[in-house]
C-alpha cells in the first residue's frame, strides 16, 4: 500500500490509496528527458491513449469531449487477456498534470482498477528540461489470483507504457529544441 505521510505533497495527496483485503497496489516511476510540458501534451488527450500505450490497438470516445466524466472504449492488441475496456476520467488537472482514470466494464479480468498519473519537473543535468512521471494504480486480485501475480502483471504494462511515453516524449522534445 502506498500510503507515507512523509512523502511530498503532491506525491501522497494522489498517489496515496486506500486498498482493501483483496486488492493491490503498486505505483511505478519514470525519468524522462523533456520539460513537464512536452510530456503533458502526450499524457492529457484521453481520447488517444495509443499514442504512447503500446497494448492499444484503437480508442473511440463513449460520451463526453474529454472532460472528467468522459468514457473510452480501448481496443487493446490481441494476445492479452482482454479485448476491450471501458475507461471513466477521474481527474484531469491541467495546471498540476495529474490524470487518473478507472476502468468501469469490458472483458478483462481488472476489476476496479483505479490509475493515477502526475507529472512533476525534475532538476537536470547539461540544461535539459526533465519530467519525473508516477503512476500508481489500486486493482482488484482476480481469483485464483495472488497480490504478486496481479501486481508484476499490471507492474509490467504500467513500464512498458511509461518507456513508451519517454522515448516519444523524448523525440518530441528533440524535434522541438
Amino acid at each position: 500500500m502506498i500510503s507515507d505521510a512523509t512523502l511530498p505533497d503532491p506525491i501522497s495527496r494522489y498517489h496515496t490509496h486506500a486498498v482493501g483485503t483483496h486488492q493491490c497496489c503498486s505505483a511505478v516511476i519514470q525519468p524522462i528527458i523533456a520539460p513537464v510540458s512536452t510530456v503533458w501534451s502526450v499524457v492529457r488527450r484521453f481520447d488517444t491513449p495509443q499514442a504512447y500505450k503500446n497494448f492499444v490497438k484503437s480508442c473511440h470516445v463513449i460520451i463526453g469531449d474529454g472532460d472528467v466524466g468522459t468514457l473510452r472504449e480501448v481496443r487493446v492488441i490481441s494476445g492479452l487477456p482482454a479485448a476491450r475496456s471501458t475507461e471513466r476520467l477521474e481527474i484531469l488537472d491541467e495546471e498540476r498534470h495529474v490524470l487518473s482514470f478507472s476502468m468501469v466494464g469490458g472483458d478483462h479480468r481488472l476489476s476496479n482498477y483505479r490509475s493515477v498519473m502526475t507529472l512533476h519537473s525534475a532538476p537536470g543535468g547539461s540544461g535539459a528540461d526533465r519530467t519525473v512521471v508516477a503512476e500508481s494504480y489500486v486493482v482488484d486480485i482476480p481469483p485464483g489470483n495472488t497480490r504478486e501475480d496481479t501486481c508484476g502483471f499490471v507492474d509490467t504494462i504500467v513500464k512498458c507504457n511509461l518507456q513508451s511515453l519517454a522515448k516519444i516524449a523524448e523525440n518530441l522534445a528533440r524535434s522541438r529544441a
